[in-house]
């Protein structure tokens, strides 16, 4: 059901004090917003990939996905055109960081030195680290934080997500995890960062070439017994909020509509947020990162509606508790990696969700 603009935030703020599960999203470079309620306050367990509903996954792929299944949901929709039909106001919120900084530099430069001891030592191409950042906000609003999202990243996947026995998630990712349409498949390969500088016409290091190729001839060997008549483009460079990121997109067919599991299982962690030989990297990450991601890293999206899936890769996100604000950020490590630059990409990337606080 589609809905005027006011009266659809309007319910999306009734929402926000109803205990209800509900998802609020907009898929990249879309005007459609859609809310999905779930009728009550079930947690429910993703168990094929034949269902269909919303999926919210966390990194950890030996842990439960859970899914709104359609079915069970009621849906409303809106469309805003970008930046001109939604106004939020400025300095919304005082945010002050909870954990010192100069506490966390040294303890992620730590970590990552450890990474890339072990890689250089042969056990791992690439690992990727992470780390948790949390802001304390007396007057945090997530409905003005959602629009701000909806109103700065046009070209990314923005979301709040929200379960009574879980908590809620809200973010801005410009990583598509894969999309299949009548068993066409579309995925990319997203690696290297560096900071917007009014122009994408930008040089990229050996490091950052080398990261994004790791990541596509992963994607490459991951799929091919599933997927016929793939096509691969050259790298190219794309801008997502204020940074910029190295993607190759990926296409092909399906060779049978069951395999979309065996697909989302082989892609998933993907590369570009664990790291190579993926087994390896996860080991590694949940071993020494220190704290447990969660669903930052996971994937979420629309499973099975109207024969179509979207999933994306759950990154730039951040989950709300009360007055805390917890910001998940990271990179990816290589044999050339240099741990105090390694720092300063992620305090790059929080900047990002920061803006809209």
């Amino acid at each position: 059901m589609k809905k005027e603009i006011a009266h659809f935030f309007k319910e999306i703020e009734v929402l926000l004090t109803s205990n209800l599960p509900f998802v609020v999203y907009r898929k990249p470079n879309e005007k459609k917003v859609s809310c999905l309620v779930q009728k009550d306050k079930t947690l429910n367990i993703l168990k094929e990939f034949n269902d269909s509903g919303f999926v919210f996954a966390p990194f950890d792929d030996s842990k439960n996905t859970v899914i709104f299944p359609f079915k069970k949901c009621k849906s409303f929709e809106t469309e805003i055109s970008f930046k001109s039909d939604l106004e939020t106001p400025q300095n919304l919120a005082n945010v002050k960081v909870k954990t010192s900084l100069e506490k966390a530099q040294l303890e992620h430069k730590k970590i990552v030195q450890k990474a890339i001891n072990f890689i250089i030592s042969g056990s791992s191409n690439k690992i990727v680290l992470s780390r948790k950042e949390e802001l304390i906000s007396s007057n945090l609003d997530v409905l003005v934080t959602l629009k701000k999202m909806l109103n700065t990243y046009n070209n990314a996947f923005v979301y709040v997500w929200f379960h009574p026995q879980i908590g809620l998630w809200m973010g801005a990712t410009p990583e598509r995890l894969l999309s299949v349409s009548k068993n066409v498949f579309t995925t990319m390969a997203l690696a290297g960062t560096q900071s917007y500088k009014n122009s994408l016409r930008v040089n990229w290091e050996s490091k950052e070439r080398d990261e994004q190729q790791f990541v596509t001839n992963y994607i490459l060997s991951s799929i091919q017994k599933c997927v016929d008549n793939l096509s691969v483009s050259n790298p190219y460079t794309i801008k997502a909020g204020n940074l910029l990121h190295l993607r190759t997109d990926i296409t092909g067919k399906l060779k049978e509509t069951s395999l979309l599991g065996d697909i989302v299982k082989s892609l998933h962690p993907t590369p570009a947020v664990c790291g190579l030989p993926k087994e390896v990297a996860k080991e590694f990450i949940l071993k020494n990162e220190g704290y447990d991601r969660a669903y930052y890293s996971g994937f979420l999206g629309e499973l099975n509606l109207y024969n179509s899936t979207n999933l994306f890769v759950n990154l730039r996100c951040m989950q709300i508790e009360n007055s805390v604000a917890s910001l998940y950020i990271g990179g990816g490590i290589t044999a050339e990696s240099i741990p105090q630059n390694e720092w300063l990409e992620t305090v790059s990337k929080a900047e990002i969700m920061k803006k809209v606080l």
